[in-house]
């Protein structure tokens, strides 16, 4: 047995709609089956010395528990997001996913996130995340609402 949890999904957050749309299909598949959802962000310090200047861009872990709160407010409205909780760590954000997965039933994720090529068909976080990870991983592509095609 590999340790995973059927009761917990991960989904990777980032404030793209592409990674809404990754939670969007998180709660549709937990909510029936009960299974908890963690959506994870990451955040890395953007501080150093720039021609002489220091850059400090604020506080990147308040940016970060802000993206992921803002989508969770974003999917679930004022609907209560029980069994949602959220994650903000420093480091990447591929290695944080896997990382996670090890002990879930699932990890979703945008096909792209912010910061990507427009021309490239799969992220470099979801892509090391669907190469890498020991459970289970969906890619969500395009804008198409969970219920579509669901039977009548």
């Amino acid at each position: 047995m590999n340790g995973n949890n059927p009761d917990r999904i991960v989904v990777g957050v980032d404030g793209s709609e592409s990674s809404l749309q990754a939670l969007r299909w998180a709660r549709h598949l937990a909510e029936p089956a009960g299974t908890k959802i963690e959506a994870i962000t990451t955040w890395q310090a953007p501080v150093g010395w720039n021609d002489g200047v220091w850059i400090d861009n604020g506080s990147p872990r308040s940016t970060a528990e802000e993206i992921v709160g803002d989508a969770v407010r974003a999917v679930y409205g004022d609907a209560s997001a029980n069994g949602v909780t959220t994650t903000v760590v420093p480091g990447s954000p591929a290695a944080t996913l896997i990382e996670a997965g090890k002990t879930a039933a699932m990890i979703i994720v945008g096909s792209r996130g912010h910061g990507g090529f427009a021309g490239l068909l799969l992220g470099s976080v979801s892509s090391a995340v669907a190469e890498h990870a020991t459970c289970p991983v969906l890619v969500v592509h395009g804008d198409r609402p969970p219920n579509i095609g669901t039977a009548r």
